[in-house]
């Protein structure tokens, strides 16, 4: 099909999930992502919405055809529906000439919990394990609850489902499990917790990290453009966290831009030092870095000359949003310089 042209010199589609209506009466103006229509705008890119459901997912690829590249905001669980038959869909239209940001293999080698098991040897890792069956959790996850808690989670997921703290009880062999949707933890034997976990490796695998006591003092989110720091948020949580004191401290997120000088310290290792080393791990050249990605930052364990260190927790590809007020202004300039280098 060809791309229709207008007076821009590239256009994109911003492809969300959402029902007929929805697709009918889109408009950038409606839009939850209007600023980034507004910022795509202003360095000369028509971008135009895209609303996504399996239903008229035909009609659906027949229009990002039309388009040289597609922003994607989708979550991996939602509803009760996956991805699966959307990422078909994109691998599809990426191999017929259109650049799709975050692509799906993209999303897969740095989007999952995995990635917290393949860059355990960075600055920001830890004593982090990967299970591919039920039978090899079974076996390791004793050994590993003997030297403290652990916070397992399910490969791909979003909204904390499928993230669990566990620890042993110290006078009964049942384990202590707290659900990080969930405000109460409960006693479960380790056959019963398998059991819930079952259904994770149908599909997919689930990663193991030791808890982070700090974890209560909050956590920071850097939020990137490509290879370039585009804010970040700093929240008190109470997911995983038992003490009712602290738990009742919890904030919503707050945001701020890529010069606050609460976390420079921060910006100048994810760019100069960890996004460099994410992509050589992870085998990802610069420009397929999703547009806009962010990686959630614990607190961890003094470092010797007295500063904290951080530890990943997670980082987000598929769906980021919100984001600082400054994000979209990032983004607009990444996705020119890469539709640039495509065409």
């Amino acid at each position: 099909m060809t791309k229709r042209r207008s007076s821009s010199q590239y256009s994109v589609a911003i492809l969300s999930r959402g029902d007929a209506a929805t697709r009918r009466d889109a408009t950038p103006q409606n839009s939850r992502f209007v600023h980034v229509f507004e910022a795509l705008t202003a360095v000369g890119i028509e971008a135009r919405p895209a609303i996504y459901d399996e239903s008229f997912a035909e009609e659906v690829r027949e229009q990002l055809l039309t388009v040289d590249g597609v922003l994607v905001w989708v979550n991996p669980i939602q509803d009760g529906r996956s991805r699966a038959g959307l990422d078909a869909l994109l691998r599809d239209v990426a191999v017929r000439g259109v650049w799709v940001s975050a692509h799906p293999d993209v999303i897969l080698k740095m989007g999952t919990k995995e990635v917290l098991y393949r860059t355990r040897s960075m600055a920001w890792g830890s004593d982090t394990a990967l299970y591919q069956t039920a039978e090899a959790m079974r076996a390791e996850l004793p050994t590993r609850l003997a030297a403290g808690p652990r916070v397992i989670k399910r490969n791909r997921g979003n909204g904390g489902q499928g993230v669990w703290k566990v620890e042993r009880l110290p006078t009964s062999p049942m384990l202590r499990v707290l659900d990080a949707t969930k405000d109460a933890s409960e006693e479960l034997t380790l056959d019963d917790f398998l059991r819930r976990c079952g259904e994770y490796f149908e599909n997919g695998s689930v990663v193991d990290q030791p808890y982070q006591p700090r974890l209560g003092e909050g956590v920071v989110r850097c939020y990137m453009a490509g290879d370039r720091c585009a804010g970040f948020g700093h929240h008190k949580v109470k997911a995983l966290v038992d003490s009712p004191a602290v738990r009742s401290e919890a904030r919503p997120r707050l945001y701020t831009s890529n010069a606050d000088p609460r976390f420079q310290r921060l910006r100048r290792f994810m760019e100069g030092e960890w996004t460099p080393q994410l992509m050589s791990l992870l085998d990802i050249p610069r420009y397929d870095l999703p547009m806009i990605w962010d990686a959630d930052f614990m607190l961890g364990p003094d470092l010797a000359d007295g500063t904290d260190s951080y530890v990943l927790g997670e980082i987000n590809v598929s769906s980021v949003h919100p984001y600082p007020e400054e994000a979209p202004a990032e983004i607009a300039r990444r996705v020119f310089d890469r539709l640039q280098r495509k065409l």
